[in-house]
């Protein structure tokens, strides 16, 4: 049973840059793809960023709103999953959850992960 742990949110000004990382614990982490998804109020949580497990490669994807701001990475040392956020913009205010499958490979389809984080509040102000 994996057990994820997001920190490194908080408050930003538009154009400035935070680091969340999800750590786990209670399993192989290095084999298990790691997307992270965010939920702002009133809408659906959508896919961010993902990562595919160690034993795949080291391939990432990214939502089109996000790609060339946002970098996601993994210490598999630390079992720890970083998502590097730059240049942040209003619209990127919301809960960010990380998420792991079983499955190595990346799906942008919340439903396909199997252990969540609780979340952690990001607020970008204008």
């Amino acid at each position: 049973q994996v057990q994820l742990v997001e920190s490194g949110g908080g408050l930003v000004q538009a154009g400035g840059s935070l680091r969340l990382s999800c750590s786990a614990s209670g399993g192989t982490f290095r084999s298990v793809a790691v997307g992270w998804f965010r939920q702002a109020p009133g809408s659906e949580r959508e896919f961010v960023a993902g990562i595919v497990g160690t034993s795949i490669g080291s391939s990432t994807y990214y939502a089109d709103s996000v790609k060339g701001r946002f970098t996601i990475s993994r210490d598999n040392a630390q079992n720890t999953v970083f998502l590097q956020m730059n240049s942040l913009k209003s619209e990127d205010t919301a809960v960010y959850y990380c998420a792991a499958r079983r499955f190595g490979i990346v799906n942008m389809i919340k439903s396909a992960y199997d252990y969540w984080g609780q979340g952690t509040q990001v607020t970008v102000s204008s």
